[in-house]
């Protein structure tokens, strides 16, 4: 089964990145600063998060700390599924 990193960062690569290849960015970036996620990107990825893993996220989930980088995924959507 493919990790929470890895399946995220192929969503991005996949939807936000334009371009013939990938772009390289690390766990720990976050998706504002390097432009890869704008506001609207931002509800898009969170539809693929709630739809992926079968989870709700609330309005006041949607914040830089829970979803701004791979690792801030990760983290969230470990406590959002031991919930």
């Amino acid at each position: 089964m493919e990790d929470i990193k890895t399946r995220v960062r192929r969503f991005i690569n996949e939807n936000f990145v334009m371009g013939a290849k990938s772009v390289e960015f690390s766990d720990s970036d976050s998706f504002m600063d390097h432009h890869l996620v704008d506001s609207t990107g931002f509800l898009e990825l969170v539809t693929f998060l709630e739809e992926t893993y079968d989870i709700s996220i609330e309005d006041q989930e949607m914040v830089p700390e829970n979803l701004d980088s791979l690792e801030s995924i990760e983290r969230f959507l470990g406590t959002k599924l031991k919930a």
